[in-house]
C-alpha cells in the first residue's frame, strides 16, 4: 500500500505543465512548475516545513510552542499544516491588503490572525513585521519564523524545487522565471540550477512599488520606489536576506493591472486557476520575449491557487472598482 504518514509527506514533487495559448507569441517551450499541487496549495509549504524542522533541531521551537510569523497568507498556510500535525500554536500577522479568503483559510486551520495596516513603513510599530516580532518577544515559548531573513527558506528550494526542475526538464532548462517576494524560491532554485549549468538565466518578476529591480541594477535602495501596490505575494519594501542578487540575472516589472488581467487569462485560456502572482509571472515571461530563442526551455513557477482570490481578481465588481476591467 502506498500512503503518506501525514499530510506533510505530500509536499513537493509537483508537476511541470506545458503552457499553450498564452505563450503562442513566444518562440520557445514554456513549462509551468505548478506548485498548487502542494497540500496547502502553494510553493510556501516547502519552506514552511523546512524552517520548522530547522528550528526544532536548534531548539528554538520547543514542544507545545507557539509559531509566530508575518505572512501574505501562503507561508501562514504552510506553517498551519505543520503546526496542526506537530502540535504547535500559530499566530499570523497579515497586512490589510491581503484577500479575505487567505485570512479565513488561516483561521479555519486554527491560526490566530492579526490584521495590520499596509500603508506604513516596515519599522512602524503597527506593520505586520513589527507586530509579529513583538508578539514573539512577549509570548512565552514563542518562535518568530522571519521568512525574509531565515535562510532555511532558500535551502528548502535548493534541496527540493531546484532538483525537481532539473530532473523534470532532463537538464534542458535554459531560463527560470519567478516572482520575487522573500527571495527564497528564486535564490534556492537559481543557485541549484546554476551549479548544474552556469549558462541558465534566472529572471525575477517584480512589481511597481517594490525596490528589487532598481536595487539589482544600481545597488541603490531607493525609498522613492516604494509605494502601495495591489499585487499580492511579490515585491518588497525591504531587502530580505533570502534575496541573493548575485544569482539573479535580471528583473522585469509587471503592473498591478497586467498581473490581475493575466491571472484571469490563465484560468480562461489555459484552464489554470491560479493566484495573483501567477498572472504577474506569466506576463513577466511575455515581457522577456526578446531573450528567448527557438530551442530554449523556459520554466515559470506558479506560486498559489485561485481560491485565495475569488473576492478579488476573479470578481468583476472588484476588477471594475480598481480600473482593471
Amino acid at each position: 500500500m502506498k500512503y503518506a504518514e501525514n499530510i506533510l509527506g505530500t509536499i513537493g514533487n509537483t508537476p511541470l505543465v506545458k503552457m499553450n495559448k498564452l505563450v503562442e507569441a513566444l518562440p520557445c517551450l514554456v513549462l509551468a512548475k505548478y506548485e498548487t499541487f502542494n497540500p496547502g496549495n502553494s510553493v510556501k509549504d516547502r519552506m514552511a516545513l523546512k524552517m520548522i524542522q530547522e528550528a526544532e533541531k536548534s531548539g528554538k521551537l520547543k514542544p507545545g510552542g507557539t509559531i509566530v510569523e508575518g505572512t501574505s497568507g501562503n507561508t501562514g498556510m504552510g506553517l498551519a499544516l505543520a503546526a496542526v500535525v506537530k502540535g504547535y500554536k500559530l499566530v499570523c500577522t497579515l497586512s490589510d491588503k491581503q484577500s479575505k479568503e487567505k485570512m479565513d483559510m488561516l483561521r479555519a486551520m486554527g491560526a490566530e490572525v492579526i490584521v495590520c495596516p499596509t500603508d506604513v513603513a516596515p519599522d512602524d510599530p503597527g506593520s505586520y513585521y513589527s507586530v509579529a516580532k513583538h508578539i514573539a518577544e512577549e509570548r512565552p515559548n514563542a518562535w518568530y519564523v522571519n521568512q525574509y531573513d531565515n535562510l532555511g527558506n532558500t535551502q528548502a528550494h535548493y534541496e527540493t524545487t531546484g532538483p525537481e526542475i532539473w530532473e523534470q526538464t532532463a537538464g534542458k532548462i535554459t531560463h527560470f522565471v519567478v516572482g520575487v517576494g522573500t527571495g527564497g524560491t528564486i535564490s534556492g532554485v537559481g543557485k541549484f540550477l546554476k551549479e548544474q549549468n552556469p549558462d541558465i538565466k534566472v529572471w525575477g518578476v517584480d512589481t511597481y512599488g517594490s525596490v528589487f529591480k532598481k536595487y539589482h541594477e544600481t545597488g541603490e535602495f531607493d525609498e522613492n520606489e516604494i509605494y502601495p501596490y495591489i499585487t499580492e505575494g511579490i515585491g518588497e519594501d525591504i531587502l530580505p536576506k533570502n534575496v541573493n542578487f548575485d544569482i539573479i540575472d535580471g528583473f522585469t516589472k509587471v503592473t498591478d493591472k497586467d498581473a490581475a488581467v493575466y491571472t484571469r487569462k490563465l484560468a480562461q485560456e489555459e484552464g489554470m486557476f491560479l493566484g495573483n502572482s501567477a498572472g504577474a509571472a506569466i506576463k513577466g515571461v511575455l515581457q522577456l520575449k526578446e531573450h528567448f530563442k527557438p530551442d530554449d526551455v523556459v520554466v515559470v513557477l506558479f506560486h498559489d491557487h485561485g481560491s485565495r482570490y475569488v473576492g478579488k481578481m476573479f470578481n468583476d465588481a472588484w476588477m471594475i472598482e480598481k480600473g482593471f476591467l
